[in-house]
């Protein structure tokens, strides 16, 4: 039998306030042993994607993850075209173990501009090692009408994950903004958080590519959880080597290895580096392992929309923070990550990922 994942003894999720902190590790160790890869209550949760190899180490975990109920996979495009990310969604659940069923969303941006960006994981998204074949297809739903129906059923109960531009969630709130007020939970892998951006100097890519469909979300008055690039960090980092020692676990750690190909090639190139990072799994990982968010931080977001250098860039102020203009906000409902229990990510991660789990 497989060693057991060694269970830390962590509080629960941080509460949606500002500097709220839950204990990290014990201070016996170096805080890189596995934590609990499971939720402590049933959780229903909405996967809104724009499915490439991060998108589906996330869609793995919250696969894996114990009391998780994946009500639906919404697609948009974003990495990849739309047509694309949805076969990928497919294929990602189909290898999973997981029969959730997904639906089409917007295949452009909010405001029908395009914003020249490149798959940074190959031309398919997923490494471009011929790995998508799904049997299954998308429902004849639509993404947006999915989501409203859902969160209406089951009111104030359904929690929605966002991995990518958030393009659906934003036309949801427009048709129906009074359902879209009772999702229990808005989580979102978006914005620099503290930290300086990917897609340009100062915006994260899934901002970057829809920053009107952000503004929507994060003006409409909802709290929205948001796990910014700076909870990245270099401890949650993979190389070719902790792929290649990974895919050796099975053939879902082996999807995942060669999924992130494109991506190991991109950055050694472009940026120079070795080893990657798995943005949107870091994200799931906040949302749904025991302990893994330690704080946040309690914020107003002002997200730039004008066609200039700053576009997308997500401006945060700190509730309580001061600033010398004297400006104040009536809400901060707008929380952001700002510490994890990191150095456990790669070690939980390669456990759930064995074929066994």
């Amino acid at each position: 039998m497989r060693k057991k994942i060694i269970a830390l003894l962590l509080a629960a999720l941080t509460a949606f306030s500002a500097g709220c902190a839950a204990p990290g590790p014990s201070s016996a160790d170096d805080g890189s042993q596995s934590i609990t890869a499971r939720s402590k209550e049933k959780r229903k949760i909405i996967i809104d994607t724009d499915t490439a190899g991060d998108d589906a180490v996330a869609m793995i975990i919250a696969a894996k993850t114990e009391n998780v109920d994946i009500l639906g996979v919404t697609v948009s495009a974003g990495n990849v075209e739309l047509e694309q990310a949805v076969r990928n969604a497919l294929m990602t659940l189909e290898i999973a173990g997981c029969d959730a069923p997904v639906y089409k969303g917007a295949s452009a941006s909010y405001t029908g501009k395009k914003r020249e960006t490149f798959s940074v994981y190959g031309k398919d998204g997923m490494g471009d090692n011929d790995l998508i074949h799904p049997t299954r297809k998308a429902e004849d739903k639509s993404a947006v009408d999915f989501i409203i129906d859902t969160v209406k059923a089951d009111p104030d109960e359904v929690e929605i994950v966002a991995l990518g531009p958030v393009t659906n969630l934003a036309l949801a709130l427009d048709k129906d903004p009074e359902a879209m007020k009772h999702v229990k939970r808005y989580w979102s892998m978006g914005t620099s958080g503290f930290g300086t951006g990917n897609a340009s100097p100062v915006s994260e890519f899934n901002v970057y590519h829809d920053a009107e469909a952000y503004k929507v979300l994060t003006d409409c008055g909802v709290p929205v959880m948001a796990i910014g690039l700076d909870a990245v960090t270099e401890a949650t980092t993979f190389s070719k080597e902790d792929f290649d020692r990974a895919a050796q676990n099975g053939r879902l750690s082996d999807f995942v290895s060669k999924s992130f190909a494109g991506l190991l090639r991109f950055y050694a190139e472009k940026r120079g580096l070795q080893q990657v990072d798995i943005p949107d799994g870091v994200a799931m990982a906040c949302a749904l392992w025991d302990g893994y968010l330690l704080e946040t931080k309690a914020c107003h977001a002002a997200v730039m929309t004008e066609d200039n250098e700053a576009y997308g860039q997500v401006i945060l102020f700190q509730e309580g923070f001061g600033y010398d203009n004297g400006v104040e906000y009536d809400d901060y409902s707008f929380y952001v990550a700002s510490k994890t229990a990191d150095k456990a990510f790669k070690k939980t991660l390669i456990e759930l990922l064995k074929d066994d789990k």
